[in-house]
């Protein structure tokens, strides 16, 4: 099946990231103007839902209409209300403030898993910060615990570089992108049990991105899955490897299909519109595509955007 990509809105320029189905329209964030904006796929028209979100990145669902936001600038996740208000469940990881986080997923406990790689572009002001970065970039998860207190909790030992994460359908396993564009770098798809107590289990290597005379094959940025638990994830780039690619992985790894992007650096990928039929994708550009007709019915926790 040959997807279509419609432009939807872009290219801007600057990177579109994070993006979360409402229920009836997509969000997604504009990092570098600090604000999040929705698009209508009915009335077909974007409007700006949130100014001033301090570089969030990832977007996801939790109940109730909440949704979650990673706040790259002011180094937090970020509860965003349906009232137009925002908290800060909890910021600190062992008692200290963690890094930059990046993407994130949403579990039917409303657990959040996020990748909290050091992005230094995105930490305001000049010199020194006022509260260092960890010695570890991890996937680390926000959760209340039995008497309801958010807390912060680190969830990888092994990552060094982690992007993109997603939770499989049953909860059983977490899907993380573990994503060095650099020399010597590591660049997998990497797939973690998640223990009946909420650990994670030793990680199995589900895909290895390799390079050739041209450079590095780019490594994973985004991933999200459909109801059958297999991985939608963004890669790959026009300097080298077989080009801008929506890749769809089994849960065991298998490669079962492959769609070109119509422009460099894919970065996300959420599903979205009437039964979770449509994909819809970012790039670093600033693009927002829309497949309209992917063959495949995503997952979310959270389908009418928590209502």
């Amino acid at each position: 099946m040959t997807w279509n990509f419609e432009l939807v809105h872009g290219p801007l320029g600057r990177p579109l990231s994070g993006l979360a189905w409402d229920g009836s329209g997509m969000l997604f964030s504009d990092v570098n103007h600090s604000s999040i904006h929705r698009w209508d796929p009915v009335g077909r028209t974007i409007s700006t839902a949130r100014k001033y979100t301090n570089r969030t990145n990832g977007l996801a669902f939790g109940a109730n209409g909440v949704y979650y936001g990673g706040q790259s600038g002011s180094r937090r996740i970020a509860r965003f209300m349906p009232d137009g208000s925002a908290n800060v469940p909890a910021s600190r990881v062992s008692g200290l403030v963690h890094n930059t986080p990046y993407l994130l997923a949403v579990d039917r406990q409303e657990r959040i898993w996020f990748s909290d790689p050091i992005h230094r572009a995105m930490i305001s002001g000049p010199g020194p910060q006022r509260f260092p970065f960890l010695d570890h970039q991890s996937v680390l998860r926000l959760s209340r615990d039995e008497r309801n207190v958010w807390g912060v909790e680190r969830m990888t030992f092994d990552t060094r570089a982690p992007a993109g994460v997603a939770v499989s359908p049953d909860g059983k396993t977490l899907n993380v992108a573990e994503s060095d564009n650099e020399r010597e770098g590591v660049r997998e798809l990497r797939a973690y049990s998640i223990a009946d107590d909420g650990t994670l289990g030793t990680c199995l290597v589900l895909h290895t991105f390799g390079s050739d005379h041209r450079g590095l094959h780019r490594g994973i940025e985004g991933l999200c899955v459909d109801i059958q638990g297999n991985i939608i994830a963004c890669a790959g780039g026009q300097s080298s490897g077989p080009g801008p690619l929506v890749y769809i992985f089994s849960p065991t790894g298998a490669i079962l299909e492959t769609h070109a992007v119509p422009a460099d650096q894919p970065l996300n990928c959420a599903f979205g519109d009437a039964g979770l039929g449509s994909l819809y994708v970012t790039t670093t550009a600033g693009h927002l595509f829309r497949v309209p007709s992917t063959g495949r019915t995503g997952y979310l926790p959270f389908p009418q955007g928590g209502r």
